[in-house]
């Protein structure tokens, strides 16, 4: 914390300088007392106050100092609001500015980044777990929109093919969005499969559904197929045997956001 010295005539001035000087309020103003000054005799050898004051740096002021020094360094005038809920730990970041397509990245990736690194310098000192939404020009609620419609139209793919679909990896936020996108489709699962950074949804049919799908085709073809053995009895044909063939394991494609667009 940066202390400042001021002297006044009395202690209660000098902290009004102060206050003025670090532009800030008093419950957020730190200071000690060097010298309590004297008024002297009628005046003579009048001493004045001393007090050495400081801001008492907030969660908040700690973001916007480590956004600002960021954005300094990439010549990007960029404007900081923030808003703390402390009952929840929970810091929410707009950024607003003219060119904030550099700020977004690709699908959002220098976005995620730079509010990893906010929550890492808040979290350094911080006694409980604090958490970090960074946000410019609404993109949060735009993508995740996108990742909703993603996620229902690859549902409907891997029902209409019956194979696996595996989306490109995704960080844990929109990984979440996806398998919340189709928790309630009754026939379609998702699972997380991979490590980081390649971590990725796998959409596939619920064994149920599968069951289900088989039990009606072989009811379907038993039907007048019962009676017709052509030589068969059981699997057993004039005493030799007669075995299915095996079954063809599962096809995961793998499909990327482009080309679904």
């Amino acid at each position: 914390m940066e202390m400042i010295t001021v002297s006044a005539k009395t202690v209660d001035e000098a902290v009004t300088k102060a206050l003025i000087q670090l532009e800030t309020t008093s419950d957020k103003l730190v200071y000690e007392v060097v010298d309590k000054g004297s008024t002297g005799f009628l005046g003579i050898g009048a001493k004045p106050a001393v007090i050495r004051a400081g801001k008492q740096e907030t969660i908040e002021d700690k973001a916007r100092e480590f956004l600002k020094q960021v954005f300094e360094a990439m010549h990007l005038p960029v404007e900081i609001e923030i808003s703390y809920d402390e009952e929840e730990k929970e810091m929410s970041i707009n950024l607003t500015g003219d060119d904030m397509g550099i700020l977004i990245g690709k699908r959002g990736q220098t976005l995620d980044s730079l509010q990893y690194l906010v929550s890492m310098v808040l979290n350094k000192e911080s006694e409980g777990y604090l958490r970090v939404k960074l946000d410019t020009e609404n993109y949060r609620e735009r993508r995740k929109e996108t990742l909703e419609t993603l996620a229902k139209n690859i549902a409907y793919k891997v029902k209409r093919t019956r194979r696996p679909v595996s989306l490109e990896p995704m960080n844990p936020y929109e990984r979440r969005i996806i398998h919340a996108a189709v928790q309630n489709d009754k026939y379609v699962t998702t699972r997380s499969e991979g490590e980081e950074p390649f971590r990725h949804v796998v959409i596939a049919l619920k064994k149920e559904a599968v069951t289900t799908e088989r039990k009606g085709r072989y009811d379907r073809a038993g039907r007048g197929r019962s009676d017709r053995s052509y030589g068969y009895k059981g699997n057993n044909r004039r005493g030799g045997s007669y075995q299915s063939a095996p079954k063809a394991e599962p096809v995961t494609e793998t499909v990327s956001e482009s080309a679904q667009e």
